[in-house]
């Protein structure tokens, strides 16, 4: 039985005895029903999230979320162009922990509905290449997982294999996702702090001078060390703003060039499915099972004959060409009211329909009560862990630590990358 947001504001005062709750509402996220959340105002004039896992197998991912946070230290959020929620206290509730965090104000936009062009993309891809580009040692010093390649690469060849043992997995995917997994090329990458599968919903926005920018970003109970092409996976539900933020993630990122980011990232996007019907399996869904089955059937019939590893990878001047295509001015003004509420995409379905349809859901278009993969979807996807708000909330674009950026700050930011680029080459 979910808990009431009277119940949970009653957490709060427990966390942090010395305030006052003087207000007290619902949090809407895409929860799928795994966390009892509520919103509370505090007498000191503060607004708190708090939140309680609905089931004992979300604890270990709350734990894992209260870990990240705590590396998260004064110094590590300044190197950072958007907020993180700060933990502010923990109690028992019943058999469960509550977790308190501050309230990060701002709005959600859906991969399938992100606008190209720079504003929302552009603030993207930057904002995930300064992720990226934090020290290894805040994840290595609180203990957090550290994966090289080769063990990302057997993780990988570990998830295929389960999922033929269940001898549902169509043969050509199988074999096509073995093929990249024998590719020696696809592993050449440099390891990175990662969110371990951000997706564009883990990130809030607020309008700046007009333009959407990334000022929070939520989910960071994957903190870790990986492959950075595992927070870039949501690409493939994204493709009208895809280019344009691999592109800004290209020019604001320090790092030697990866050729196949691209193409781990597909792979990744691909095994989704592979996750999903290896869970149906080993939880005995059959519902979830035939679920998956009729999902990697749709993928086989929309990849057949083709490969994640191409012969034309990313080279330097690929590399450079993408600095070239960030856009010059901002899209076109897109609405985004429909996603001031946190949202919770469906991403199998989302990109199962990408591949195989030109069509997309109207972005106003209300969810059927009776979608496919109801409870059983909850249960499996990952809560986003959000602190969106429950009404729009106007934005300080005074506030330090914004995401914009003028056009001198671009410029020089494109003219380091390419000198970047052309050393490695010259290396």
């Amino acid at each position: 039985m979910a808990r009431s947001p009277f119940t949970l504001a009653a957490s709060v005062t427990s966390a942090l005895p010395r305030v006052g709750v003087v207000g007290v509402g619902e949090l809407t996220e895409g929860a799928g029903g795994r966390y009892d959340s509520a919103v509370a105002e505090l007498d000191d004039g503060r607004r708190v999230v708090v939140r309680v896992p609905a089931d004992p197998a979300v604890f270990p991912e709350l734990a894992a979320e209260v870990r990240a946070l705590r590396a998260l230290t004064p110094g590590v959020r300044g190197l950072l162009p958007f907020r993180a929620p700060e933990l502010l206290g923990e109690t028992g509730l019943g058999d469960a922990r509550a977790v308190v965090v501050d309230f990060l104000p701002g709005y959600r936009v859906d991969a399938a509905h992100l606008p190209p062009g720079r504003g929302a993309a552009t603030s993207l891809g930057s904002a995930l290449a300064a992720l990226h580009a934090l020290p290894l040692s805040i994840v290595r010093t609180e203990g957090l997982p550290v994966r090289t390649p080769q063990q990302v690469r057997t993780d990988t060849a570990r998830l295929v294999d389960r999922a033929q043992a269940t001898r549902r997995l169509p043969l050509p995917l199988a074999e096509r996702w073995q093929r990249a997994i024998d590719n020696d090329d696809l592993w050449r990458f440099e390891s990175a702090v990662v969110l371990g599968g951000a997706g564009a919903a883990s990130f809030l926005f607020e309008d700046v001078d007009g333009v959407p920018q990334v000022t929070g970003l939520l989910e960071w109970h994957g903190l870790s060390v990986g492959d950075p092409a595992t927070d870039l996976q949501w690409l493939a539900s994204a493709p009208a703003a895809a280019d344009d933020v691999y592109a800004a993630y290209v020019a604001h990122s320090g790092r030697a060039p990866d050729a196949r980011a691209r193409e781990r990232a597909r792979l990744y996007a691909e095994l989704e499915f592979a996750s999903w019907l290896v869970h149906g399996h080993e939880s005995g869904r059959d519902d979830v099972v035939d679920d998956a089955v009729g999902l990697l059937e749709t993928l086989a019939a929309g990849v057949a004959g083709g490969d994640i590893v191409t012969d034309a990878a990313l080279d330097v001047d690929d590399a450079i060409a993408l600095l070239d295509r960030m856009p010059e001015a901002s899209a076109a003004a897109v609405d985004t009211s429909m996603h001031t509420d946190a949202y919770d995409p469906e991403e199998l379905s989302l990109w199962v329909s990408t591949e195989s349809s030109d069509d997309t859901e109207p972005e106003d278009s209300p969810q059927p009560e009776d979608s496919p993969r109801p409870e059983a979807a909850q249960e499996w996807h990952s809560d986003d862990l959000s602190t969106s708000p429950i009404d729009i909330v106007t934005p300080d674009t005074d506030r330090e630590g914004g995401a914009g950026h003028d056009g001198d700050a671009v410029a020089e930011a494109e003219r380091a990358s390419e000198a970047a680029l052309r050393r490695w080459l010259a290396d």
